[in-house]
């Protein structure tokens, strides 16, 4: 008898699935669903699955059959190199499959809000068509209105934030019970640098939660930065939290300069206006972004974050 789940660890090609009835299965993959060219990884993190239990061989007691079509993935270029050390095909590598959010975790101060990063982070969520979600923490430290001061231009152009401290005293407290409420029933991806709170935001979302996400993440920390072995934890019934070292790095993955104007929300739209169809943004005649620029119509924090990042771009290595 088949059951259905979701792949909640993959490592080493070995697959942990958590079934819809609450079972547990550790896997391999039938052959037919891994030999072959692939343009991504056949299996990932975050895949929905059919497993058929075996008996058990060793620590594996269950082989997937099928995957479930993905909806979207969290992803990067992996180039594979041939034997003789050359560059050779490049696939996509899944970090996490069918992710319905990714919050990404800012500190109001301690550590200083740094605008320019965020704009990075929204950049890579954009090129990968990923619902966002903004989490303001730390909010008691600064106030609510110079809080709102720091990120309105990102509710200005439509991303969702949400003002949170984990002080039970402080007014965005309440913020917690908010960021519960969007993550139930989800499998989200909730990223931040060191320092920003997120470990006492998960705790305050579920006490314990900070350590067994930690121990997930002092394993990847063991093994080489290139490689990316990520897990699921629980937050509740029906939500998944994802967090490794590899998504906190992922912001700018497969953007070429030439396409940056499109994942800026308030620049996408001024683009087909431009003189030139090959505009850059920066000094050419006729560009309208530059036009709306002068007339307040953008940001000029946000525009120079464009110009930063495109000269950045730029000058990367195109495989």
């Amino acid at each position: 008898m088949t059951k259905s789940g979701l792949v909640i660890k993959a490592q080493s090609g070995f697959f942990t699935v958590c079934c819809e009835d609450g079972s547990r299965f550790v896997c391999t993959a039938a052959g037919r669903l891994t030999k072959g060219k692939h343009a991504e990884d056949a299996l990932a993190v975050g895949d929905r699955v059919t497993v058929e239990p075996v008996k058990s061989e060793g620590l594996v007691n269950g082989r997937i059959i099928a995957v479930a079509p993905r909806e979207r993935t969290l992803s990067r270029l992996d180039p594979v190199f041939t034997a003789r050390g050359k560059q050779g095909q490049e696939i996509r590598q899944v970090l996490v499959a069918n992710p319905d959010l990714v919050a990404f975790v800012f500190a109001c101060a301690e550590p200083e809000f740094h605008p320019r990063l965020l704009d990075r982070y929204l950049v890579g969520a954009e090129a990968q068509h990923l619902p966002v979600l903004i989490v303001a923490s730390k909010v008691d430290l600064v106030g609510f209105g110079a809080a709102r001061q720091m990120f309105c231009i990102y509710e200005q152009l439509g991303y969702d934030v949400i003002y949170t401290s984990t002080h039970r005293d402080h007014e965005a407290f309440a913020g917690v019970q908010v960021l519960r409420e969007r993550l139930h029933g989800k499998l989200s991806v909730l990223t931040g640098k060191s320092g920003v709170g997120k470990s006492s935001l998960l705790n305050a979302l579920k006490p314990g939660l900070a350590k067994e996400v930690g121990r997930v993440s002092e394993a990847y920390k063991k093994g080489k930065h290139t490689t990316v072995v990520p897990e699921l934890v629980q937050l509740d019934e029906t939500s998944w939290i994802a967090d490794t070292p590899g998504i906190r790095a992922y912001a700018i993955w497969d953007v070429q300069a030439e396409e940056l104007d499109g994942y800026y929300r308030e620049i996408a739209p001024l683009v087909s206006q431009c003189e030139f169809s090959d505009c850059t943004h920066t000094h050419e005649p006729g560009c309208a972004v530059i036009r709306a620029l002068h007339e307040g119509r953008i940001s000029e924090a946000r525009y120079d974050s464009y110009v930063r990042l495109r000269e950045e771009l730029s000058q990367q290595r195109k495989w």
